[in-house]
């Protein structure tokens, strides 16, 4: 079935050279010492070792390749082609798969359930609304029955807090946790970011 093209991919069709640039910006900020991979730390606190982890909407793959160099069984999924190809050359390890987060096909030789799945850089501030509840409910589906939901994203990219919580509770999730930020700060009506961890 075809799904409303998300924001990122109507992007790229006016771009083609968004990609490249969007993994070159991080490439440049890993050089200069910025910390990117803080939300990755937080998944491999969170999880046993040895963990399965899905990273939806993986990009250039920075988390995944952390996790999987933690010891961790770690998949990605990103629709942008150009991302996955940047993930398998930087950090290689994880399997990445190229995928529409409202629905995307695992390879047999991966998990069918996951310990975490995390969806971060503003992922689903790019989805088509018509695909939200399909991909919080895809998500939620390839948990593990103790597996956890870590979803991250800003204000102001057309997807109200209120509203995805709505929808996470619509397709059976729990909202275990909110969170401001990444270190854990506390989520007020003020915050003008969410991380939610969420379970079935």
């Amino acid at each position: 079935m075809e799904h409303p093209k998300s924001q990122w991919a109507r992007i790229v069709e006016a771009d083609p050279g968004h990609s490249a640039r969007y993994v070159q910006r991080f490439k440049i900020m890993a050089a200069q010492g910025a910390d990117l991979v803080g939300e990755a730390r937080l998944i491999d606190a969170m999880v046993p070792r040895g963990a399965a982890i899905l990273d939806a909407g993986c990009g250039p793959g920075r988390h995944a390749g952390y996790l999987y160099r933690a010891g961790h069984t770690v998949v990605g999924v990103d629709l942008d082609p150009v991302l996955i190809e940047a993930a398998e050359a930087d950090d290689p390890g994880p399997t990445y798969v190229v995928g529409d987060l409202a629905g995307f096909t695992l390879p047999e030789d991966v998990p069918a359930r996951y310990d975490a799945i995390l969806c971060v850089g503003n992922v689903l501030g790019f989805v088509h609304p018509e695909t939200r509840r399909p991909i919080l409910a895809n998500l939620g589906a390839l948990l593990a029955d103790d597996g956890r939901l870590a979803i991250g994203f800003g204000a102001g990219r057309g997807y109200a807090f209120d509203d995805f919580f709505a929808d996470a509770e619509s397709v059976g999730l729990t909202l275990d946790s909110a969170f401001s930020t990444w270190d854990l700060r506390p989520f007020t009506e003020s915050s003008d970011f969410l991380v939610a961890l969420l379970s079935r």
